[in-house]
């Protein structure tokens, strides 16, 4: 994987193989970044990375000066590997959390500018994520939700549904405290 942008842009950073991660792609990576920087600024957020993977996306907004992240995710092997790189980047100011997601979010008790979710496209609880995001209050009020998934997810009647972006397979849904312009872009 390749940080786009920031303090460590261009820096690769090589995940083993045996993580059970499908990363976000570097096509996809862009065009999110692109859309993120005309929408809030990561310097000094907060962020919440949930199902961080290899890292991906914490070690970019980290790049670009977020102030605090939390990474959650389930896998021994994930957060092992995303705590190893932290280490060897000197950074400290991001709290490595191994646990389950809904777990995580139904205990967090602090508010983020941005959070981001990369569930397994598989993974059934991706509405239950939105709700408990939004029920608990846990983006700040001008803050953004971004989802990752696959075609066959549709958050279009949601209340807090912003916009849809599709970048090849991948697709972001983008969510906000209020409602916003109920558009799909492909890219």
């Amino acid at each position: 994987m390749r940080i786009i942008s920031g303090k460590w842009r261009g820096k690769i950073i090589t995940a083993p193989a045996n993580l059970p991660v499908r990363p976000t792609t570097d096509f996809a990576k862009t065009g999110l970044f692109n859309i993120l920087n005309n929408l809030l600024s990561l310097e000094d957020a907060t962020v919440i990375d949930l199902f961080s993977g290899t890292g991906n996306i914490t070690f970019e907004c980290l790049s670009r000066g977020a102030a605090k992240i939390a990474c959650v995710d389930a896998s021994k092997l994930c957060t092992r590997f995303i705590t190893e790189t932290l280490k060897k980047l000197d950074a400290t100011n991001v709290q490595v959390i191994h646990d389950d997601v809904l777990s995580f979010l139904n205990t967090c008790s602090f508010q983020a500018d941005l959070i981001f979710g990369d569930p397994p496209y598989e993974f059934a609880y991706k509405q239950q994520i939105v709700e408990t995001i939004f029920a608990k209050q846990l983006l700040n009020s001008d803050g953004l939700f971004v989802l990752e998934h696959g075609k066959e997810d549709n958050f279009k009647d949601h209340p807090h549904f912003m916009q849809e972006r599709k970048y090849g397979i991948v697709h972001f849904t983008f969510f906000s405290q209020a409602s916003g312009n109920s558009s799909t872009i492909k890219i």
